[in-house]
């Protein structure tokens, strides 16, 4: 009896360290690449820049110490299920949802991971078959803060003014630049 409860203990312990967990860095890296698909990640030297294109989150990017998004337009029912399931592991992996509304025409997500009173780390993930985006954040933020921006679909605005913004210079046809315009 002893071996039995045993080898079932040890079972369960194999079965529990296999379950997958899944980064949004994982997720990023695996659909950038998908037809269909825009990517975009900040990196730490264009920061400054974003505070110009919104000055309604101007105040929430002196905050972010990482900033990616990916777009998806005019996907499958299978395509829009699968990244839904992927971001379900994503957001498991230690994230509390602040809010997730499973419609049959739209799934909409706004998970984070906190420090005491303070956001870490956001997700805000909207999926329709017209349009799915993600947006990734991680910094020091409000709760409130994230939640009226994600609600107002400034999010997706940003994202609107982001890629409209950027550009490929004149001077280099592979150095990416912000249009001033």
């Amino acid at each position: 009896m002893k071996k039995v409860i045993l080898f079932s203990f040890a079972i369960t312990i194999l079965f529990s360290s296999c379950r997958s967990t899944k980064s949004f860095q994982s997720f990023f890296n695996t659909h950038k690449k998908d037809i269909g698909a825009t990517a975009f990640q900040v990196p730490n030297f264009m920061r400054s820049l974003l505070t110009n294109i919104s000055p309604e989150i101007n105040s929430l990017f002196g905050n972010v110490k990482d900033f990616k998004f990916i777009t998806f337009n005019r996907i499958s029912i299978i395509k829009q299920q699968q990244l839904i399931n992927e971001m379900n592991l994503v957001t498991d992996n230690n994230f509390t949802d602040m809010l997730r509304s499973n419609q049959p025409d739209k799934t909409k997500i706004v998970s984070v991971k906190e420090d005491g009173d303070v956001v870490t780390q956001a997700i805000i993930f909207n999926s329709t078959l017209a349009k799915t985006s993600v947006f990734y954040l991680k910094g020091r933020f409000d709760p409130n803060q994230l939640k009226q921006l994600s609600e107002g679909n400034q999010f997706e605005n940003l994202s609107n003014k982001l890629i409209q913004n950027y550009q490929i210079t004149p001077k280099t046809s592979k150095t990416p630049g912000f249009n001033p315009n």
